[in-house]
């Protein structure tokens, strides 16, 4: 592949290129598909289906009764929703009247939500009921001043207003507020150096550059259809959405990951799109009878959120004849700047992220100062620039000076690009092992972990050592019926990998702690160590 390189790695920095961001804002994606084909379904949530004309009167409802209630340009609206069609319509609705949609996990506990109230100065949040008991304390103490609670499970809300009968008395018109695209759509949250989330600042202008930086070949109107498993308050969750809306896709919904759910809505709306996270696909592989359920008619498999072990990609190509396509991205760039070419599967690298997206830049550079552009084959920090990079972070000057330099997003991600321009990320900074002086990367060893049959999930931290510093311990979830032992799994190892980055314990566990997307948390295993670890209070 030298000398074909689909992209020129060398070339200015700091160039957009010929790509051209439309002059959009991000509900203006939604308006334009609604107004093309407004009888093509849009929203497919159980027995429940939306058209693009139903979609986009009831976001035309929900901000006209946001602005009644009093929202202002620039005001925050919390979103506290499962993947549903509240969800989408608060999402645009809120953009529509002006405001800047914040997104919440609804899996935080009270204190989290408080946090983030508090810390984006939000006035409005709009909750599914069933999550109602975890905020209808918050107002008298965070700032918020309006509760709006979406009908789900039938679990009464006293105290908040209803978004059925708000939608129910809103007039289907344009509120007419002006929003350049150079003002703020979403505040991304997303967790920091310093242990607390911090907002990402991402203007219409990054997400709508995004999203058009994101599409390969452009399907038929209501052709493709999407399983929006993906949660949609994660950053590749919206921009997941956003895309199927720019296509006129179908979006069948799912609340969360439950693999019968999932499996039963591929076969059933005939999927074309699956963008997941590693996670998902081990689950779909691990599936009884999976071939039946038609995997190997998916048009386009995604992955990100966590890099794609090599092994889990190949077992996928061997058993469903499927390819997934892997990409990069993080919340401060809304969120993709990498990805392996979908318009050709030759053109795609096993364990590389692919190549930056249109009008990307990316380079290599040094660890200790951050200033040094390193040649292919190097190992470094990956830093980009293009249209989807961040403003900067919320009410937080320090740490987006830090994040954000001569014009680049330093991402904290330990990387290397090849001769051909491809990247493969090599592991996080943060997460990084020193052994004996040695740098270990823990993705390198959980590659060899995954490929050992018996391995379902692995995750590898770094534990104190007092002699070499730290060394390298693995967190292992087994395929049921697996009798491994540890000794037999370090055998696996050794030979595959320098002693010195060796793992000295394993600890076998049911299952590994994951994200609210699916994302296995190396962070909350280091956490659990540490606290293992500390010294117990006397009695």
């Amino acid at each position: 592949m030298a000398g074909e390189r689909p992209w020129d790695p060398f070339r200015r920095p700091g160039t957009e290129g010929e790509f051209h961001v439309p002059a959009l804002r991000v509900h203006d994606i939604l308006r334009e598909t609604a107004a093309a084909h407004p009888d093509l379904l849009a929203l497919a949530f159980y027995r429940q289906e939306i058209t693009y004309g139903a979609l986009w009167a009831d976001v035309q409802r929900m901000a006209n009764a946001l602005r009644t209630l009093g929202l202002r340009p620039e005001d925050r609206v919390m979103l506290m929703l499962p993947n549903c069609p509240a969800y989408v319509i608060s999402y645009y609705g809120t953009l529509l009247a002006g405001g800047i949609v914040t997104q919440v996990n609804p899996l935080y506990v009270q204190r989290e939500i408080a946090y983030l109230a508090k810390d984006s100065g939000a006035r409005f949040l709009i909750v599914a009921d069933a999550l109602y008991d975890k905020v209808r304390a918050l107002p008298e103490r965070s700032g918020i001043q309006r509760v709006i609670a979406a009908r789900l499970s039938g679990q009464e809300t006293p105290g908040a207003l209803s978004l059925h009968e708000l939608l129910a008395a809103a007039p289907t018109d344009d509120p007419g507020v002006e929003r350049r695209q150079e003002d703020v759509a979403v505040l991304q949250y997303t967790g920091g150096t310093t242990g607390l989330p911090k907002g990402a600042m991402l203007t219409h202008r990054n997400i709508v550059a995004n999203t058009w930086q994101s599409v390969g070949e452009v399907p038929q109107p209501g052709e493709t259809s999407v399983l929006q498993i993906l949660p949609l308050f994660h950053v590749f969750g919206m921009l997941v959405l956003n895309m199927s809306v720019k296509h006129a896709a179908r979006i069948v919904l799912l609340p969360r990951f439950e693999i019968d759910q999932v499996m039963a809505a591929i076969r059933d709306h005939q999927i074309t799109d699956f963008p997941g996270v590693p996670t998902m696909y081990i689950a779909v592989l691990n599936y009884p009878g999976a071939e039946a359920y038609g995997i190997g008619n998916i048009r386009r498999l995604s992955a990100g959120g966590a890099a794609m072990p090599i092994e889990v990609m190949q077992t996928f190509v061997d058993k469903f004849g499927a390819e997934i396509s892997e990409g990069y991205g993080l919340s401060e760039a809304s969120p993709v700047t990498h990805s392996n070419p979908a318009h050709d599967p030759s053109l795609r690298k096993a364990g590389s992220i692919g190549i930056p997206v249109p009008g990307t830049d990316a380079r290599i550079v040094d660890l200790p100062t951050g200033t040094r552009t390193l040649p292919p084959g190097e190992v470094g920090e990956l830093v980009v620039q293009g249209p989807q990079v961040m403003q900067g972070y919320w009410h937080r000057p320090e740490e987006t000076a830090v994040a954000l330099r001569d014009g680049w997003l330093y991402t904290g991600d330990i990387a290397r690009m090849d001769e051909d321009g491809y990247f493969y990320i090599v592991d996080r900074k943060k997460d990084m092992i020193i052994v004996s002086g040695n740098n270990v990367y823990p993705r390198e060893i959980e590659e060899v972990l995954y490929e050992h049959p018996d391995v379902l999930e692995a995750a590898v931290i770094g534990v104190p050592d007092p002699y070499r510093g730290e060394v390298p311990k693995a967190f292992v979830a087994l395929r049921e019926g697996s009798a491994l032992t540890e000794e037999a799994l370090l055998m696996h190892l050794r030979g595959q990998i320098a002693p010195f980055k060796l793992p000295k314990s394993v600890e076998f566990r049911k299952e590994l702690p994951k994200s609210a997307v699916g994302k296995l948390l190396r962070r909350e295993l280091a956490a659990q160590e540490q606290e293992r670890r500390a010294p117990k209070a006397q009695a």
